[in-house]
């Protein structure tokens, strides 16, 4: 369903992209608090954006990636563009959100970096194939994963039962172990959604929106979720 997936990944972008804001910002209260706190931000993001999506009748995707990887399957291949387009559409929502939120802390930052670190990803060390590398077996291990958590031998209740703690849990585990290097963007909306929001909102000193980089968290993910789909169906996982 297109609003599930829409409220479902603008929750998950409101929370994730939050947490982003409130650690780099100048003057907010979590200001300098680190990456265990936006790591811890982001899994709860993603919990809650699953439970939101599941709560309206949607699978709790929330990630193109996640779409593409469904169709390689078999998915129906309509639903999954409609996802896509909705999960898209409420990165962008949810990262507006996030500006308005924290109106008066974009004009006394003046660093234009972390001002786009809070909506998108970016690489620790600038090397394209390495950091399109990190992306792909990052994600790759995020649907790997989650394919065993919701597997019908692990049994732990799909998206209405303790499926979304522990996809929550993953992310978090993801983010503390995986995630230095690019920062683990693991879904195109997520990146390029609220990209598209740095580019167009009207934040004061933001400098660019780093477009060079931007293929990199969108291409390592499909190829990511695409290739653990099709290791998943090789193994019956």
């Amino acid at each position: 369903m297109f609003l599930a997936e829409f409220f479902g990944t603008m929750t998950l972008i409101v929370l994730g992209d939050g947490v982003v804001a409130n650690v780099l910002l100048n003057k907010s209260k979590g200001q300098n608090s680190g990456w265990i706190v936006i790591t811890a931000g982001w899994a709860i993001a993603v919990m809650s954006g699953v439970f939101v999506s599941a709560a309206l009748g949607g699978g709790g995707s929330l990630n193109p990636a996640g779409e593409v990887a469904g169709m390689i399957a078999g998915g129906d291949v309509m639903v999954g563009l409609t996802n896509i387009a909705a999960q898209f559409a409420g990165a962008f929502v949810g990262a507006i959100v996030v500006f308005l939120l924290y109106f008066p802390h974009w004009e006394v930052t003046s660093d234009a970096g972390l001002k786009l670190a809070v909506f998108s990803t970016g690489p620790a060390i600038r090397n394209p194939m390495w950091n399109l590398v990190t992306e792909i077996l990052a994600t790759f291990m995020l649907v790997f994963v989650a394919g065993a958590i919701f597997s019908a031998t692990v049994g732990i209740g799909g998206t209405a039962g303790l499926g979304p703690l522990a996809v929550g849990a993953l992310i978090w585990g993801l983010g503390l172990s995986l995630g230095g290097p690019t920062g683990y963007a693991l879904n195109p909306a997520r990146d390029l959604g609220p990209r598209i929001a740095h580019a167009i909102l009207p934040i004061p000193g933001k400098g660019d929106s780093d477009w060079g980089y931007s293929w990199i968290p969108v291409v390592g993910p499909i190829i990511g979720a695409s290739l653990a789909m099709i290791v998943r169906l090789s193994i019956g996982l």
